[in-house]
Formats: structure tokens, C-alpha cells, sequence
């Protein structure tokens, strides 16, 4: 597996039918979470629908959410919120390694 090849558990190659039976979600409520842009499936050809090991414990969360009684639009915000502290942190962490090879270089 090269580096730009997605991890085993990225890969897309599930079908909606296995989600289901692995979640105990419908497709309908799978679909809902597509449309609530929760999950982002990848599409055949053909258009059918693929998912990963990701997707499905992503779903898993956001059923456990659900049933707290959390809505969907809070799960994206807080997903969301949660993206943009990883990124912020994955900056800073790029950029100590910059300034600490640099730092190096000079002594």
C-alpha cells in the first residue's frame, strides 16, 4: 500500500446493507445522516453508495448521540468545532518542527 492509498480502515468498499446490519441503523436513517452532511459515502459507478470502517463507527456515534437527545445540527457543529482545534493544533505542531530545524541548522 503506497502512501496515497487510504488506510484499510478509510477504504470505502462497504455496502449500505452491511452498515446497516452492523449499526442496527436503517438505510433510511443512514441516508438522513448523509443528507444532514454527518457522513460522506463514497459513490460507485452506478451510483451506489460505499462506506468505510470510519463511517460505520461514525455512525455508531452519532446514534448514541441521538438517543442522548442530541440533534443533528449539534453533532456537525461540535465535529466541526472539533476539525478546526485539530487543524490549528496539527499547525502548530508543523510549525515547532519547522522552527526546531531551522533552530538546528543554525547552531
Amino acid at each position: 500500500m503506497t502512501q496515497e492509498d487510504p488506510s484499510l480502515k478509510e477504504r470505502k468498499v462497504i455496502s449500505i446493507g452491511t452498515v446497516r446490519d452492523l449499526t442496527g441503523l436503517s438505510e433510511r436513517q443512514i441516508r438522513y445522516y448523509e443528507e444532514r452532511k454527518l457522513i460522506f459515502p463514497a459513490r460507485s459507478g452506478s451510483g451506489i453508495r460505499k462506506y468505510s470502517f470510519s463511517d460505520v463507527e461514525r455512525l455508531m456515534e452519532i446514534a448514541n448521540q441521538m438517543e442522548e437527545g442530541v440533534q443533528t445540527h449539534e453533532i456537525r457543529r461540535e465535529w466541526k468545532k472539533k476539525e478546526k482545534e485539530n487543524e490549528n493544533w496539527k499547525k502548530q505542531m508543523l510549525k515547532g518542527q519547522i522552527q526546531a530545524h531551522f533552530k538546528q541548522n543554525r547552531s
